[in-house]
């Protein structure tokens, strides 16, 4: 059996203002997509590499990204879809009986660490379904559609939810399969695991483990 990574990197980059999309965006003299990509191809715990890309891109990708820098585990590099969602069901379709877990992760998330993401595996493997989060700082305010606050939410019970998420093949397969069947859309893969009432372990991430999403997150 193997655990198998979805980097989902179809992203236009339109947040960031950018000419080129956000993951090809040098950091330290790297792409951001560069930097994701290292820290599954060191982490112990992942067999094999999905790369979802835009369509034009994957010529550019497997040359001067993969091949050129050696990046072993990645098997296939695909057109991701319409939205996220989209892109990650192109992915989850490649998915093989042989695979025990799949892990799903922004490609734009370049600070996660070899040790988080060999955790997720870890505790998917236990538990079914696990995500990445950190618990919410700040004070967190429900507002009406004139910005009034409604109420004050209980902080210790709230977090920001991040990538990895991992599950194991059969969770994760039967989620998206019911997503589209039923015509449900969201904007992360544990929410169309707890639409099958599947409860999802939420587990320590870092609070360095940021998405990259405006030019203020990499100055």
């Amino acid at each position: 059996m193997k655990n198998v990574a979805i980097i989902a990197a179809g992203g236009s980059g339109k947040r960031m203002g950018a000419e080129m999309p956000k993951q090809y965006l040098l950091l330290s003299g790297k792409p951001i997509l560069l930097h994701t990509l290292n820290k599954f191809e060191d982490a112990l715990s992942i067999d094999a590499i999905i790369l979802v890309l835009p369509q034009n891109d994957i010529d550019y990708v497997k040359k001067e990204i993969v091949d050129k820098q050696g990046i072993s585990k990645v098997t296939d590099m695909i057109a991701g879809g319409k939205e996220r969602q989209d892109s990650v069901r192109n992915a989850i379709d490649l998915i093989d009986d042989d695979t025990e877990i799949v892990v799903i992760h922004d490609g734009a998330r370049p600070f996660i660490t070899t040790e988080l993401i060999n955790l997720s595996v870890e505790r998917a493997l236990e538990e079914g379904a696990v995500a990445l989060g950190v618990p919410v700082k700040d004070t967190v305010k429900s507002v009406n559609d004139r910005g009034i606050i409604r109420k004050t939410l209980d902080r210790d019970t709230i977090w920001i939810a991040q990538t990895p998420q991992a599950f194991q093949r059969e969770v994760i397969c039967e989620a998206y399969r019911k997503a589209y069947k039923n015509n449900y859309s969201a904007t992360d893969d544990s929410c169309l695991v707890e639409r099958l009432g599947i409860e999802v372990r939420m587990i320590t991430g870092s609070y360095d483990n940021i998405k990259i999403t405006t030019k203020d997150d990499i100055i």
